[in-house]
C-alpha cells in the first residue's frame, strides 16, 4: 500500500469520526434543549376593568279596567270600566319617578309607565302599583297590580275562555321601538299559535284584545308572550260572570320564566257561609315542553306543618292541569311546587259563589337576593307574607322608604311570617342575606287581590376591556 493511499484512508476515517462526534453532540443539545426548560419573555396584555353604565328604571301598569261586550253591535268590542288609582316611588333622597302615559288601543281607557333615571352611576330602585274598583251590572270586583318592567319573554297563567268569562290580555310597549309579539296558547291541544297570535304593539302604546278571539273553549289556558324588536309588559285581565251576576275581577301579572321550584306566598282562603260543592282554591300548573311530576305543598303562615302530605300529580307536557287544593280553613297560606322539570303556575282563590264575590290569582314570587322595593295601593289593608323555603333562618326587614315605620321579623326554615302594611306607601323589604320570597296581598269581604314582590335590580357586572 502506498503512502498516498494510507494517507487518504486516514483523512476519510478522521472525517467520519469528526462527522459522527457532531452529530452526537447535536443529539446531546437537542435533548438537554428540550428536558431543561428555556427562560421565557411574558408581558400581560392592557387590561380596563369597567362597570357598564346602569340603564333607566322601567315599569309599565296595567291600566284601567277593561270591559267586554258593552256595544250590542260588536260583540268582541273592549270599553273602559274603571281607572286604576297608582302610587309609585324610590328610595328616600333620589329624585320621584316620572310618569308617562301610554297611547292606548281602548277608548276612554289609560295606562301609565314609570320611569326613574340612574344616579352617579348607579340604577335607582322603583316601585309601582295601582288598584281599580268596579261595581256595574257585568263586571264587578277589585283588582290591583304591580308594575312590572317590560320583558322579552313572559307567560300569563290564569283565566278561561269559556262561558261566563269576559278575560282581556293587554300588552304595553313602553320603548322608542315597535315590538313584534307572538302570542302562544297552551290549551286542551297543546301550545296552539292562533290566528291573531301575532302583532305588532308600536312604541310608547298599549293594546288590548280579547283572550277569546284567540282561544274559545278553554277552561284553563296559558299564555306564553315572546317579543321581538322591544321588551313589554303582558297582563292578563280576567273576569267572570255566574248567572248574569258578575263574580269579580282580576289583573294578573306576568310570571318571568318557567322554575322547576314555585312558591306562591300570601294566598289568603276567606271565610265562606257554609258547605258549597264549588272549589275555591285552585292550582294551575304547566310544563311547557316536557312530561314532569310534580309535588305540591300547602302550608299555613306562621307554621311549619303542612295540612297534609304533599300533592304528587303527573304532568304532559304542553298541557295545563288544574288541581283542587280543597277544602282550606279561612287563612293565609303558602303554596310550593316542587318538579322534575321546569314549570309555570299559578292559584285561584274566591271569596264565594254568590253576588258581590271576588277573586284573585296568586302568581309565583321570584327570590328576593338583594334589598328590593314594593308598593302597596289603595284598597283593603295590604299585608306581606314572606315565605323562606331554604334551610337557614332569615332575618327579614321591612321599612317605609319615607321612615315612618320598621319591622324585622326572624323567619324560621321552611316557614313563612305575615307582617301588616299600610296602603298607599313605598316599602323596602331586605331578605338579610336569604333568598325568601314574598308577596302582596289584599283582602276583604267581597274584595281580593295578591301579587308578588320581584328582587331589586343589582349593579351590572364589571367587564374587562382588552384595547
Amino acid at each position: 500500500m502506498s503512502d498516498r493511499r494510507v494517507f487518504r484512508w486516514a483523512t476519510t476515517g478522521a472525517r467520519v469520526l469528526a462527522g459522527t462526534l457532531v452529530a452526537a453532540a447535536f443529539v446531546v443539545a437537542v435533548t438537554t434543549a428540550v428536558a431543561v426548560p428555556w427562560p421565557t419573555l411574558t408581558r400581560d396584555p392592557v387590561a380596563v376593568t369597567t362597570r357598564p353604565a346602569p340603564e333607566a328604571s322601567v315599569l309599565a301598569c296595567a291600566g284601567s279596567l277593561l270591559a267586554l261586550g258593552r256595544d250590542a253591535g260588536t260583540a268582541g268590542a273592549i270599553s273602559a270600566a274603571a281607572p286604576q288609582n297608582l302610587i309609585a316611588g324610590v328610595r328616600e333622597g333620589a329624585a320621584p319617578p316620572v310618569e308617562t302615559p301610554l297611547a292606548t288601543s281602548v277608548a276612554g281607557s289609560a295606562a301609565s309607565v314609570f320611569t326613574a333615571e340612574p344616579e352617579n352611576r348607579t340604577r335607582t330602585d322603583l316601585a309601582a302599583t295601582g288598584s281599580s274598583t268596579v261595581a256595574d251590572d257585568d263586571l264587578a270586583g277589585y283588582a290591583a297590580s304591580a308594575c312590572r318592567p317590560p320583558l322579552t319573554e313572559s307567560w300569563l297563567v290564569g283565566g278561561a275562555t269559556t262561558t261566563g268569562s269576559g278575560d282581556i290580555v293587554v300588552l304595553s310597549n313602553p320603548g322608542q321601538v315597535a315590538a313584534t309579539v307572538q302570542l302562544t296558547v297552551f290549551g286542551t291541544s297543546g301550545p296552539v299559535v292562533p290566528p291573531g297570535g301575532d302583532l305588532v304593539v308600536a312604541a310608547g302604546t298599549q293594546q288590548a284584545l280579547s283572550l277569546a278571539g284567540l282561544a274559545l273553549g278553554q277552561d284553563s289556558p296559558v299564555i306564553r308572550v315572546s317579543a321581538i324588536g322591544a321588551p313589554v309588559t303582558a297582563v292578563l285581565q280576567t273576569s267572570l260572570t255566574r248567572t248574569l251576576l258578575p263574580g269579580g275581577v282580576d289583573q294578573v301579572g306576568a310570571i318571568e320564566t318557567p322554575e322547576q321550584i314555585l312558591v306562591i306566598p300570601g294566598v289568603s282562603v276567606a271565610p265562606t257561609d257554609g258547605p258549597t260543592v264549588d272549589t275555591q282554591t285552585i292550582l294551575r300548573v304547566l310544563s311547557p315542553s316536557a312530561d314532569a311530576t310534580a309535588r305540591v305543598t300547602v302550608i299555613p303562615t306562621g307554621v311549619a306543618q303542612p295540612v297534609s302530605e304533599p300533592i304528587s300529580i303527573s304532568l304532559t307536557g304542553g298541557l295545563p292541569l288544574d288541581l283542587d287544593l280543597g277544602g282550606l280553613e279561612a287563612r293565609e297560606y303558602t303554596v310550593s311546587v316542587e318538579a322534575d322539570a321546569a314549570v309555570v303556575g299559578a292559584v285561584w282563590q274566591t271569596t264565594g259563589f254568590g253576588e258581590g264575590s271576588d277573586f284573585a290569582w296568586y302568581t309565583p314570587a321570584p327570590e328576593l337576593a338583594v334589598p328590593s322595593l314594593f308598593a302597596t295601593p289603595t284598597g283593603p289593608s295590604p299585608a306581606l307574607t314572606v315565605a323562606n323555603p331554604t334551610g337557614e333562618q332569615a332575618q327579614v326587614t321591612v321599612d317605609a322608604v319615607d321612615g315612618s315605620s320598621s319591622t324585622t321579623v326572624v323567619v324560621q326554615p321552611g316557614q313563612s311570617a305575615r307582617f301588616s302594611l299600610r296602603g298607599r306607601t313605598v316599602y323596602s323589604i331586605d331578605p338579610g342575606g336569604v333568598r325568601v320570597r314574598a308577596g302582596v296581598s289584599l283582602t276583604a269581604d267581597n274584595a281580593l287581590a295578591g301579587y308578588p314582590v320581584w328582587s331589586g335590580d343589582t349593579a351590572a357586572e364589571p367587564i374587562v376591556v382588552y384595547p
